[in-house]
């Protein structure tokens, strides 16, 4: 089946994980893979163009330009708070003195608007601050919520990984003593085949009996005896340990 995936590693109930030389064996194929997979490629040339720039004021271009270049920030400029006087060349001019004063007229009224702003500041600015404050805490405690419900999405996913994998484990841990129980009756009924033949080949006279064994069939009724020999049982104990959890 095409996309089909094959899962062949249970990490909740897998053993061997921290034996010595695991690690390193991991690593080392990490490592060769690396080795034999390096990119020679941009990966991001199909993602489009960078979207650092999207926000960026003409004020803010021509700051990251002065950046680049490495030229001195300007000087802060405070010909916007002073009051010169006509120029050397026209003190007798009405017209420049009529421009004097009308730069101290907007520089009056500019700062009588600071100071009605500092004014409302300071009426308003506690009530606006606390309702600001008041929102951002509603912000955080929704985001908060949100990374509790994410967190206990996760948390339920691996549990109910866990679940399935431990129910599989038994499963298996069972189908594997079922396994290295039939294959340890196979080894004994081979064994029993085996000796089967040998018996009738004495019966009709085509072997020679050993160890005093009488050249009958009567001897079969000895191999369950036989099967219970020392070589059997040690055969049949390393099939269990092989297959053992």
């Amino acid at each position: 089946m095409a996309g089909e995936v094959v899962v062949d590693a249970l990490p909740y109930i897998d053993q061997g994980y921290d034996d010595p030389g695991v690690r390193e064996a991991a690593l080392a194929m990490v490592e060769e893979e690396c080795r034999r997979y390096r990119p020679t490629k941009n990966y991001l040339e199909n993602a489009g163009p960078e979207l650092s720039t999207a926000f960026e004021t003409p004020s803010l271009q021509r700051e990251m330009e002065r950046v680049q270049q490495r030229l001195p920030m300007e000087p802060l400029s405070m010909k916007r708070y002073e009051l010169p006087p006509p120029p050397a060349g026209r003190l007798g001019e009405l017209t420049a003195w009529s421009e004097a004063v009308d730069n101290s007229h907007a520089q009056l009224s500019h700062q009588a608007i600071r100071v009605l702003n500092l004014e409302l500041q300071l009426q308003y600015g506690t009530e606006a601050w606390r309702s600001y404050l008041n929102t951002l805490q509603s912000l955080v405690q929704r985001s908060q919520n949100v990374h509790n419900s994410l967190r206990k999405q996760i948390a339920n996913v691996n549990w109910e990984r866990k679940r399935s994998q431990t129910a599989s484990g038994a499963r298996l841990r069972a189908l594997r003593r079922r396994w290295a129980q039939l294959v340890s009756d196979n080894y004994r009924l081979e064994r029993a085949i085996m000796q089967l033949e040998t018996q009738l080949q004495k019966a009709k006279g085509e072997a020679p009996a050993y160890d005093g064994e009488p050249a009958d069939l009567e001897a079969v009724k000895d191999l369950p005896d036989k099967l219970n020999s020392e070589t059997e049982k040690e055969v049949q104990k390393k099939i269990e340990d092989m297959f053992a959890d």
